[in-house]
């Protein structure tokens, strides 16, 4: 498909944009956009800790635990990255508030259905399409939060909202637990589904208010619709604020080819494409083993099967407060060495726990504890690769790289993760499941490194600056 250019405009929306201090409005995007994580986080905890309960006889689904935590996973992954790239190209072509509504109705729709399985192959069928909601939210969500998010926060925000997974993640531990010990074993873990559902419609109603991305819009030909967002955006906050210097002249158009687009992260930006991919196939290696297969962990070697839920909870609190913590530090630290440093540490940490797993030296309470430090560390980092793939590529082709990277590194990670990490555990040898815990450090490890040599210093630049648009025919300062 051939770039199709509408006309030129000068514009100073992103730099108004940029200067906005924080405000109700700011809290609406964060609200509306950035609690879709939890209903992922939600998903992926829902089914790992029910896995034992699925694989129990009258569950309603013939199935085996290791196809929950391994084949069930691996479809739903899959889901999501064909999902990323299918609703990332339509995000940048018909913009983000069009798709993130989209998504999220084909995540509430998908999930209900999960809820109603009969059969395997049903239970298969839909949860590949519910990964496959998740995964376009991942690319039209980014894509606005950022855009609409000062640049001075951005970092910050950016990394507590992806780790909000975890919130999601702590609660779908916790909801299990009575599910799966007060409800007959073929009610509980439909009525958890369900309860998705509930969540997912509730964050509906808050995304409707969330408006298209300003910036999206001038390049696309809508100029006064992007200026008149601004300035009721400006009018909310009432304060005085000063006129930015900062202008851009823009060549609007209505849609961009894949081959600029491909041309743009092979050619123009190689060395952030490489960044991006070592990002991306670290956390996800390290993520979707341990997310997917921790209930099959416990399980298997400490005979915990009806409250896997509690374990998993201490775990997700961990991997929520470490984005809330650090995360201020990707603003004022900098990028490189806040990335580099929970990559590497984080690896280092996972590859102590596996030795003392190992050594049998490790309770269930224990392993959790050791998790729970690793997963502080790793969060921060995970959440970080969402960050970097969002900023470092030209807005024009911002919600396509995000979701390319996500596919095509969690396609490393996430589908090659569970199904070789579930067989490890399933042997119910110690040293195999350490071997996988291995393999997610060292793989982590390798993204840190990548990062201290190619990273790019992002922290409280604006993302025209980071990235200039391909769009872009001139940016100037007043005198």
């Amino acid at each position: 498909m051939s770039d199709v250019e509408t006309g030129t405009i000068t514009t100073k929306v992103p730099a108004r944009l940029d200067r906005l201090p924080w405000s109700r409005w700011h809290w609406m995007i964060v609200i509306g956009l950035g609690t879709v994580w939890i209903l992922d986080g939600l998903e992926v905890t829902i089914v790992g800790n029910l896995s034992a309960q699925l694989a129990k006889p009258g569950s309603g689904l013939d199935i085996t635990q290791a196809q929950v935590a391994g084949t069930a996973a691996a479809l739903y992954v899959a889901g999501a990255c064909s999902g990323a790239l299918f609703f990332g190209w339509l995000t940048d072509r018909f913009g983000r508030k069009k798709l993130f509504i989209i998504t999220l109705l084909v995540y509430l729709a998908a999930t209900l259905l999960t809820a109603f399985s009969f059969s395997v192959w049903w239970f298969f069928l839909f949860r590949f399409v519910t990964g496959f909601g998740i995964g376009g939210e991942y690319a039209a969500i980014n894509s606005a939060i950022d855009e609409l998010i000062p640049s001075r926060h951005r970092g910050r925000i950016d990394i507590i909202i992806n780790g909000s997974y975890w919130l999601g993640a702590a609660g779908g531990a916790l909801l299990t637990v009575p599910l799966l010990n007060d409800l007959p074993v073929n009610i509980g873990w439909r009525v958890a589904f369900g309860l998705g559902v509930v969540l997912g419609l509730a964050i509906l109603l808050v995304r409707r208010h969330v408006p298209e991305s300003p910036r999206w819009l001038f390049i696309h030909g809508r100029g006064d619709e992007a200026e008149r967002i601004v300035e009721d955006v400006e009018h909310q906050v009432g304060e005085e604020l000063p006129e930015p210097s900062r202008s851009m002249t823009i060549h609007q158009r209505k849609s961009i080819g894949f081959v600029r687009i491909a041309h743009t992260m092979v050619a123009l930006y190689p060395r952030r494409t490489v960044l991006g991919l070592s990002l991306f196939v670290g956390q996800a290696f390290l993520y979707n083993a341990i997310t997917f297969g921790y209930a099959q962990i416990l399980s298997t070697f400490f005979g915990i099967t009806t409250s896997t839920g509690y374990y998993f909870a201490v775990i997700a609190v961990g991997n929520f407060l470490g984005p809330l913590l650090l995360g201020h530090l990707f603003d004022t630290v900098g990028r490189i060495p806040m990335i580099s440093a929970t990559y590497i540490g984080s690896g280092l940490l996972l590859l102590g726990t596996a030795w003392l797993f190992a050594q049998g030296a490790l309770t269930a309470v224990t392993l959790t504890a050791c998790w729970s430090v690793v997963l502080f560390v790793a969060s921060a980092g995970a959440s970080s690769a969402y960050l970097t793939v969002s900023e470092i590529f030209p807005m024009e082709t911002r919600a396509m790289a995000i979701a390319f990277f996500f596919a095509v590194g969690t396609a490393c990670g996430g589908i090659a993760g569970p199904l070789v990490f579930a067989n490890l555990v399933e042997s119910g040898v110690p040293g195999d499941t350490a071997l996988a815990f291995a393999i997610g450090a060292l793989v982590m490890i390798a993204g840190g490194l990548v990062e201290l040599f190619l990273g790019v210093k992002a922290e409280r630049k604006g993302l025209e600056d980071i990235a200039t648009p391909l769009s872009a025919a001139e940016v100037t300062k007043a005198a």
